[in-house]
């Protein structure tokens, strides 16, 4: 695997919200943060761009919801933001698809020349899965950090409820299967970028 030197990391709302386990219930993946931290310090090491995509609820009582504490970056994400040696963008977005936010995704990558990136956060099935399908979709490839995303148990139609786990690796089946994505694991990514 290839990751291109100016390749853009994009960082889907790593935010305090998601840490209210009463709200959203049981998740997978316990490393995914550590996953993440690593893969921001590489590309801000290496100069790489870093998009910080923030998704800003406009539910009530959703621990995302602007004005509230769980709106903002965790920890790791907000102290690392504004250190890297390359570009780097805020997207605030009220929807699953960071190509949906402000300012516009996709005319920034195209206005640096980038065609891959790389994207990890939360949640796998929902704004992770939604940004990669309209990444590929607008012709960039595509790479998910798979192990640097995760998820919550979800009750769907007709009573059926899956575990986090179940639903990260249907998205992940999804992606990859579907070829809107390359869905690899962090070592592989922080790997071919160094």
């Amino acid at each position: 695997m290839e990751i291109s030197q100016n390749a853009a990391l994009v960082v889907v709302d790593v935010q305090k919200g998601f840490e209210e386990a009463d709200f959203w219930g049981p998740r997978n993946n316990a490393g995914a943060d550590d996953n993440i931290a690593s893969l921001i310090d590489v590309w801000q090491a290496s100069g790489r761009p870093v998009v910080f995509v923030r998704h800003d609820s406009s539910m009530p009582g959703s621990p995302l919801r602007a004005g509230y504490a769980g709106n903002g970056f965790k920890e790791y994400v907000e102290e690392r933001r504004g250190k890297g040696a390359g570009p780097e963008l805020l997207v605030t977005k009220t929807v699953n698809s960071a190509f949906y936010g402000t300012p516009d995704l996709d005319a920034w990558l195209k206005a640096e020349g980038i065609a891959q990136v790389v994207v990890a956060g939360i949640q796998t099935n929902m704004c992770v899965e939604t940004t990669a399908r309209m990444g590929g979709n607008l012709g960039y490839d595509v790479v998910v950090a798979y192990d640097a995303t995760y998820t919550f148990d979800l009750e769907g139609p007709f009573g059926w409820r899956r575990s986090a786990e179940e639903l990260a690796q249907a998205s992940a089946v999804s992606l990859h299967g579907g070829g809107f994505a390359r869905v690899v694991t962090t070592e592989e990514v922080v790997a071919a970028a160094q």
